[in-house]
């Protein structure tokens, strides 16, 4: 089952259900309010929900919102004039409508990276992660890294350097340099997924990666089958991803889908049903 939002432009689109409302956050700092308790109902544009800092200048992209011990925080990019380059920060807020302030001293991510797509993630010792896209116009060899690095109880700062978890060439379903829109995912059977997004021979598309001991630090490999592709849905690519469980019980994927505009469709929020099977993610 495919459910195609009423929001006729979203990039990134991330989901947050609170007391039955629902959220939906995408670049551009954007948020829109769902009240009907349907995710086919009406979304009202709240506009930008998050503060600029002085020295972000660009590329506000990819805000994901995560509660965290009663509070709101974002982790988001963009572009700073400190020191030339994308990198993810974190913000916070007591209401999910914002405003959201950024808590950090610019940038968490290295200064010197490229650095994009920031998801938050708690481990079973209760440890907190950012897991972050090392974007490959920073690496060495052009090709893209997902990497994660432990935070600080509040957030504001790295207390581990950061380890690289794949390359974007990985997969046998690509031979791209994207490593786009991370988002980690618990099995029942303890198994840690990431879904993640790069670009198949269909175009923009949403992979799974596993580690082999149930935590970041793992050994990541990449399954063959594909969780989101434009062969899969018959119509449009699409892709950076997120997980969420709704109203009636369901746990759906959202994405953007395409992933450019066609003819007169833009990049729509869509949210495809899905469930846990064998270890794995598929369509509900």
């Amino acid at each position: 089952m495919i459910i195609t939002s009423s929001i006729e432009q979203l990039r990134d689109p991330c989901i947050l259900l609170e007391n039955g409302v629902y959220y939906a956050y995408g670049t551009g700092w954007v948020c829109y309010k769902n009240t009907s308790g349907s995710l086919d109902g009406d979304w009202e544009f709240l506009g930008q929900v998050a503060v600029a800092p002085d020295h972000a200048v660009k590329c506000f992209w990819a805000p994901e919102v995560h509660k965290y011990k009663g509070s709101f925080y974002m982790i988001t990019t963009y572009f700073s004039s400190k020191n030339n380059h994308r990198g993810c920060t974190v913000m916070k807020s007591e209401r999910p409508e914002g405003p959201f302030v950024e808590i950090s001293d610019g940038h968490v991510t290295p200064s010197d990276w490229d650095s994009i797509d920031g998801t938050f993630y708690v481990d079973e010792d209760g440890q907190p992660w950012m897991v972050f896209v090392h974007e490959w116009t920073s690496t060495d060899d052009k090709i893209g890294r997902m990497a994660a690095a432990k935070l600080s109880d509040d957030l504001t700062h790295f207390i581990s350097e950061p380890i690289e978890l794949f390359r974007a060439d990985d997969p046998v379903w690509t031979n791209e340099r994207v490593t786009d829109g991370c988002w980690m995912y618990r099995c029942e059977n303890g198994e840690l997924l990431m879904i993640w997004s790069n670009f198949c021979p269909q175009g923009y598309c949403v992979g799974i990666a596993r580690s082999d001991n149930g935590k970041i630090d793992g050994k990541w490999s990449q399954d063959e089958t594909l969780l989101y592709s434009k062969d899969m849905a018959g119509t449009y690519d699409g892709g950076h991803g997120i997980i969420f469980k709704a109203l009636d019980g369901k746990t759906y994927l959202s994405i953007h889908s395409p992933n450019s505009p066609v003819g007169n469709r833009k990049e729509t929020p869509i949210f495809v049903a899905i469930r846990e099977e064998n270890g794995t993610l598929v369509w509900d």
